[in-house]
């Protein structure tokens, strides 16, 4: 189900609403070197440009060009056998390799489970429609062979607190899931279950969990989704905001995700020091300080042994002219886009995350073309366009079901690809 549309405060996505080794540290480098070299903010667009015109800027060496492979697609694949979803996997890699792209990726632990086999985490109720029932091969194997025989990157895309979204997904929870084993960890919040962000030993599970997985697969990198504090109610961690003695509960709590996520980086790192981590926040900042607790401006202005992250991805799922009831338009995709550029950087690459469910449906924005400018057939490749004139260092798209096998708008996606195709030089 694509994620609500909101015109208030706007947040990321719910998906509920919603080779060789040498082959990729040569990737990497040049990731490197586009971030570097990208810093220069000098297009401000105050309306939706017309098409992507000649001399404007194209993909550059390195530059990142991504999509996000949800557990939503992934449910939808042959676990039946391995011939099965292998020959699903190469096709769904021979799409992304045809479009342009360099990178997916994939989401390997949605519900506290797991797409492979692991130590610490039950199989994924995506694989038999059971939570903790081994399918008889290991799906990310299979997807790592076929991304990697294609030119393409994989990053493991990791919910790192979710159990479970509703009382209906997962419907059963395994007898190992945490929920089970170590439920004095767990919060509940509107039907769901979330490790609590305040627990020092929960945050430890999940790094042991990233840690297990780059050191038992050849990824190119740990990829966290927008998923931290599930609430922002006093209740769920007052116990050990108590006993901690801080006085300032949103910072307290910032604190809290920080050291979960650089813990994570310092694990990726520590294995091996090309790979990348990255976390995807909420495209709107306010949300990701004070309701997430995700301090982006700190993650990004880090750098050195201080380095929280290598890349933020902020979804940016706001057409131009976005417009709020109130009459808001700090996130029409020019304002935003400009906002994020605009926000100081050590280390860190900045990347964009796109809107590809957006498309034919529209953004929900209070003014009249908030569905029109999503019925153009370029959208995207016009906010490509946008985001290299600005220097952004790449983009992923939400999601791959949105542009394959879109059976709302089969036409419009069509276009839409063909679009992203000619911006990155595919065809």
């Amino acid at each position: 189900m694509k994620p609500k549309r909101s015109r208030q405060a706007p947040g990321g996505r719910k998906e509920h609403r919603q080779q060789t080794r040498w082959t990729r540290r040569a990737f990497l480098a040049g990731v490197g070197a586009a971030a570097v070299g990208g810093g220069a903010l000098w297009l401000h667009r105050r309306s939706r440009p017309a098409a992507v015109e000649p001399g404007q800027p194209g993909p550059a060496a390195g530059e990142y060009r991504a999509v996000w492979i949800s557990y939503l697609e992934l449910q939808g694949m042959d676990y039946t056998t391995a011939d099965g979803f292998r020959a699903q996997a190469a096709a769904m890699m021979d799409n992304c390799a045809a479009l342009g792209l360099n990178t997916v990726l994939v989401q390997v632990r949605p519900f506290g489970d797991a797409l492979y086999p692991s130590a610490l985490y039950p199989w994924s109720h995506i694989c038999t429609g059971t939570q903790g029932a081994d399918p008889g091969f290991d799906p990310l194997d299979l997807l790592l062979t076929e991304a990697h025989s294609r030119g393409l990157s994989l990053e493991g895309w990791i919910n790192p607190y979710r159990l479970r979204a509703s009382a209906s997904s997962p419907a059963v929870l395994a007898d190992t899931s945490l929920a089970n084993t170590h439920p004095e960890w767990v919060v509940e919040v509107n039907g769901g279950l979330y490790l609590n962000p305040a627990i020092p030993e929960a945050a430890a599970y999940v790094v042991d969990g990233v840690a297990e997985l780059v050191r038992n697969y050849p990824v190119d990198g740990v990829h966290f989704d927008d998923y931290f504090y599930p609430t922002t109610d006093p209740s769920i961690d007052a116990a050990q905001f108590a006993a901690s003695g801080a006085a300032d509960l949103a910072q307290w709590r910032r604190e809290n995700v920080t050291a979960l996520v650089k813990a994570a980086h310092d694990a990726v790192k520590a294995q091996d020091s090309t790979l990348r981590f990255g976390v995807s926040p909420q495209g709107n900042p306010d949300n990701d300080l004070n309701q997430q607790y995700s301090d982006v401006y700190g993650w990004l202005a880090a750098s050195g042994e201080e380095a929280v992250v290598d890349y933020l991805c902020p979804q940016l799922y706001w057409g131009y002219g976005y417009t709020l009831s109130s009459g808001s338009t700090r996130f029409a995709y020019e304002n935003i886009l400009s906002e994020w550029m605009g926000i100081s950087r050590g280390s860190a690459a900045l990347y964009i995350g796109l809107g590809a469910w957006r498309i034919g449906d529209g953004d929900g924005g209070a003014d009249q073309n908030s569905i029109s400018r999503w019925s153009t057939g370029r959208a995207l490749a016009d906010q490509v366009a946008d985001l290299r004139a600005q220097g952004a260092g790449g983009y992923a798209l939400y999601r791959y079901g949105s542009l394959f096998g879109n059976t709302a708008w089969p036409e419009l996606a069509g276009a839409e690809c063909a679009a992203l195709k000619e911006a990155n030089g595919a065809e």
